[in-house]
C-alpha cells in the first residue's frame, strides 16, 4: 500500500508544472483519474465529478463577466496573471475590443488583442522560418547539386595492402 502511495506521488509530481496550467490529474473526492473532456474542463472516470484547469478557470470567469481585466480574473480565480499573460500570448484567450490594456507585437511594438505578433509581423516571420527550412533541406548531404569540393570525385576511403 505504501508503494502505491509513492508511485501516486511521483505521478503528481511529474505533472504538476507551471506550463500546463494546473490541470487536474487525479479527483479530489475520490482519487479517480481526471479526463480531459474540452475546454479545460475535466471529468472523474469513478465519481463524475467536474474540475477546471486554469484555463478552463478563466475562460469561464471571464464569459460570465464580460470586460474585466486580467487582475479581477486572476483575484476571482486564483489563477496567476503570468498564467493569464501566456493564455493571450499563446492567442488562446483575447482581450476586450473596448479594453484599454493590449499587447505588444514582439517584433514591431504594434498594439495587439492575442498573439505575439501583428498579422503583418507573423507573415514575414512564418516566410522567413520557411526560407530558412527550405534551405536547409537543399543542403543535406546526398540531396545537394553542389559538387563536393577539394575531392574531385576521388573515393572518401582507400584500402591499403591491396
Amino acid at each position: 500500500m505504501a508503494d502505491r502511495e509513492e508511485k501516486i506521488k511521483m505521478l503528481r509530481k511529474e505533472f504538476k508544472d507551471d506550463s500546463n496550467y494546473n490541470r487536474p490529474t487525479y479527483c479530489q473526492e475520490c482519487g479517480g483519474v481526471m479526463v480531459f473532456k474540452g475546454v479545460g474542463e475535466y471529468k472523474c472516470e469513478k465519481c463524475g465529478s467536474v474540475a477546471y484547469d486554469d484555463y478552463g478557470k478563466a475562460r469561464n470567469y471571464i464569459e460570465q463577466h464580460n470586460g474585466v481585466t486580467s487582475a479581477q480574473v486572476s483575484e476571482a480565480t486564483g489563477v496567476s496573471q503570468k498564467a493569464i499573460r501566456e493564455m493571450l500570448k499563446e492567442a488562446r484567450l483575447e482581450i476586450a475590443p473596448n479594453s484599454n490594456f493590449f499587447l505588444t507585437c514582439e517584433i514591431c511594438g504594434a498594439a495587439i488583442r492575442m498573439g505575439r505578433y501583428c498579422p503583418k509581423c507573423e507573415v514575414a516571420y512564418h516566410r522567413n522560418l520557411e526560407e530558412k527550412a527550405r534551405a536547409r533541406n537543399e543542403k543535406m548531404a546526398g540531396f545537394s547539386t553542389e559538387k563536393p569540393k577539394g575531392e574531385d570525385g576521388s573515393k572518401r576511403f582507400k584500402r591499403e595492402g591491396l
